[in-house]
């Protein structure tokens, strides 16, 4: 086989259906909906609301997390179909390896592994600083090494960041069930918080701060703020939000029914996010002028304080610090189901694709807690979690132009799926064109991070992945077979 017939080679979807049904098949609609609601309303619904509507949007900011949501709709549209067709773990990696080919399906898949590396990293952090924050005026903290990354304020190990993994390490280890029932708890607890605030903070409202709703446009410290490029500047900024549904995708092949239960969990809690984010927006940039958020990175505990609401501030931001464990949870089972689909096709150690006796990927979990627990616990990511949008991004690109290839399969080798895309062939150009727009809008070092990311991946592909995959091994057993057969037929 040629080099570039390597680099386009497909699996077969049979051999994924095989290799993952040995995954326990435990997980319903309402822990999916959970699993979503958890990883997407997480540390941003406290924080981002009000940092976008300082630095770049205003009052707007509520439009601005609705026009995030649609191109994130457009692209969960997308993420149902594949789901509902193809219920393998790892999500656009196996999807894109099925219907591109391998070399495709890694650039998708190592894009991904960007977002659920940092992501644990940086939701373990927040972890600790919201933590840190909170016990800081009953006299309790750290010493400073032990406070901080290496490199960061004096410190050397975030040590609160790196518990918080291993504690949810340890929670995945005893199954995917007992996780989700976890997970069903916090977020009703978080939900109950958001609501809480929403409904406190109402009355606090003063109108005259959504006017003008839409600020005249100008620059402001380098950034564009006002007008519609202020919207757009706050679209990129806030997307990072509403990534998290691939972590349901990531797990499909742990579904009961998935046919089914992908499309609900994945659309529902993208619709639950939603609104929970622009109404929380709405009510934040009511109760102060926006400018009183600049530079506020605990916005809504803030505005409910000094709106004489100490204590459901207290409450709001203790329910929100274990409320974050649930994007931890979200993230890690993700990320560790992507970790374990590349061992299983051999294109990373294949170690990584082994079950234990309980039928888990614990290699695989092992892998992404280490990693999680060394970048959260000794590097500032401030630049870094800037390849969690970029790397997404660009995987959601991919997954919205599969569509078009899916369907030319679907009912022949790939099972024709219970939900499909509307309005094709519109829609999946529009999710695509909408994600390369929200790409568009990083900011130069978010491209450049991520382009270094994508040659390291590059290096990796070609010096391991791509003599390794267990493609290599089927190609000339099916060659193999075809001589045979022709033997047999030339002797007939």
């Amino acid at each position: 086989m040629n080099f570039l017939k390597k680099l386009v080679r497909k699996e077969d979807p049979k051999v994924y259906l095989d290799k993952d049904a040995h995954l326990q098949k435990v997980l319903g609609v309402k822990d999916f909906l959970a699993l979503g609601v958890g990883t997407i309303v997480s540390t941003a619904i406290f924080t981002l609301p009000g940092v976008v509507a300082a630095s770049h949007a205003g009052p707007a900011v509520a439009i601005s997390f609705l026009v995030a949501a649609i191109v994130a709709g457009l692209v969960a549209f997308a993420y149902a179909e594949m789901a509902s067709a193809m219920p393998f773990a790892g999500s656009a990696y196996s999807w894109i390896n099925v219907i591109f080919g391998e070399f495709f399906g890694w650039i998708a898949g190592w894009a991904l592994l960007a977002e659920y590396f940092i992501a644990v990293a940086f939701v373990a952090s927040g972890i600790s600083a919201n933590l840190r924050g909170l016990l800081a005026p009953l006299g309790f903290s750290l010493p400073t090494f032990l406070a901080s990354p290496l490199g960061s304020k004096g410190g050397f190990v975030d040590i609160i960041a790196a518990v918080s993994i291993l504690i949810i390490s340890a929670l995945l280890s005893r199954g995917a069930s007992t996780a989700a029932k976890a997970q069903n708890i916090l977020v009703l607890l978080k939900v109950l918080v958001i609501l809480l605030f929403i409904a406190v903070g109402a009355t606090a409202i003063h109108f005259s701060n959504y006017v003008p709703f839409i600020p005249k446009y100008r620059i402001v410290n380098g950034a564009p703020f006002g007008g519609w490029q202020g919207i757009y500047a706050g679209v990129s900024m806030i997307f990072l939000s509403y990534i998290g549904f691939d972590s349901i995708a990531a797990n499909s092949a742990e579904a009961k029914d998935p046919k089914k239960t992908m499309p609900r969990g994945i659309l529902g809690s993208l619709l639950i996010a939603v609104v929970l984010f622009v109404s929380v927006s709405l009510v934040l940039v009511g109760m102060f002028k926006y400018t009183a958020y600049t530079n506020n990175a605990e916005p809504v505990g803030w505005a409910l304080r000094h709106s004489g609401h100490g204590v459901i501030a207290a409450i709001v931001q203790s329910v929100a610090i274990v409320g974050m464990f649930t994007a931890l949870i979200g993230m890690m089972l993700a990320g560790s189901r992507l970790i374990y689909s590349f061992g299983r096709d051999g294109m990373l150690p294949k170690w990584l694709g082994k079950l234990n006796k309980r039928k888990l990927p614990s290699h695989a979990q092992t892998t992404l807690t280490v990693v999680g627990i060394v970048v959260g616990a000794f590097f500032p990511f401030s630049v870094l979690s800037q390849l969690v949008s970029a790397g997404t991004l660009i995987a959601f690109m991919f997954v919205s132009l599969g569509i078009y290839a899916l369907r030319r399969r679907e009912g022949k080798d790939i099972a024709q799926p219970a939900f499909k895309m509307p309005l094709y062939p519109v829609m999946p150009l529009l999710a695509f064109i909408g994600a390369l727009a929200v790409f568009w809008g990083l900011d130069i070092e978010a491209k450049v991070y991520a382009l270094g990311w994508f040659i390291f991946g590059l290096v990796i592909y070609f010096s391991y992945g791509i003599r390794h995959s267990y493609l290599n091994k089927k190609q000339p057993a099916e060659k193999a077979a075809v001589e045979k057969t022709n033997v047999q037929e030339d002797v007939e």
